[in-house]
């Protein structure tokens, strides 16, 4: 599995599980969780160890399955992402959600904590502030944010006395590349991580008709899933993670690793989606 520097000399799998729609979406649904913790444990077994969750997933049963899955595997070889809902973002409300996600996980720390959506109604001095205090109380090792804009992220890092914001986890893909005009930039400038979600706009990565995305596809011998996951973990500072509860697209997500497009034909294909 190959590994890129997310801070401070630690390193973490450039390609992660995502987990939204396992165990239900905005609610629970538990009709399909055998199949959904053995393709956690699949995923685990092909070295995809970074792992991203979220209390809004599943109304927190995603992170139960995940800690289910990651029963009995070697904590330190894991690294597990989970996020606070932009409704639990006042300083005690962030608490109780910290401490109800390690409980579901079966663990007593995570590696890294998002804010999931920003919340313009509950200041973000305050939040940041109760963010700080998980890292002070071991809950978490890290903290960072999702769907945060680069003056947001600015705003947040100013409210941060002890510790820096590691990622910032955005919708970015070959079919939304907002990200890379100024996000990434600024994620760059200030040592914040990238962490792609939606790398292949569910599926419509494969239903829209682009001859450049096949002749490349065809010359190195992958599909358009392993190419779109290549065009952007050939980029510095990005990491993308993928869900899927199927072994055969879990297998396919490796083929992207261990090869890189050209700067050239990374170019064509990003010029071909816009």
């Amino acid at each position: 599995m190959e590994r890129r520097e997310l801070t401070r000399g630690i390193s973490i799998p450039i390609l992660g599980l995502g987990t939204w729609g396992m165990g239900g979406r905005e609610n629970p649904d538990k009709t399909r969780d055998r199949e959904t913790v053995t393709a956690i444990r699949m995923a685990l077994e092909l070295g995809l160890t970074h792992i991203d969750t979220a209390e809004y997933y599943g109304a927190g049963h995603a992170e139960e399955l995940v800690g289910e899955a990651i029963e009995g595997w070697d904590r330190e070889k894991l690294f597990i992402t989970s996020k606070v809902w932009h409704n639990h973002l006042h300083r005690d409300d962030l608490y109780r959600s910290m401490r109800a996600s390690l409980q579901r996980l079966g663990v007593d720390q995570v590696d890294l904590y998002l804010v999931h959506w920003p919340n313009p109604d509950v200041p973000l001095a305050e939040t940041m502030e109760a963010m700080e205090e998980c890292v002070k109380e071991g809950h978490t090792r890290f903290i960072g944010v999702s769907n945060f804009s680069a003056q947001l992220m600015v705003d947040a890092r100013s409210c941060l006395k002890d510790n820096e914001l590691v990622a910032n986890q955005v919708q970015y893909s070959l079919l939304d590349q907002k990200p890379r005009m100024e996000l990434l930039p600024a994620c760059r400038r200030m040592g914040i991580s990238l962490v792609a979600y939606r790398p292949l706009e569910r599926g419509a990565i494969l239903q829209t008709p682009n001859v450049v995305m096949d002749e490349i596809a065809e010359a190195y011998g992958k599909t358009r899933v392993q190419v779109a996951l290549n065009w952007l973990i050939a980029q510095d500072n990005v990491f993308t993670i993928s869900k899927s509860s199927n072994p055969i697209h879990l297998l396919e997500f490796m083929g992207a690793l261990g090869w890189r497009l050209t700067p050239e034909e990374w170019m064509r294909l990003a010029e071909s989606y816009r």
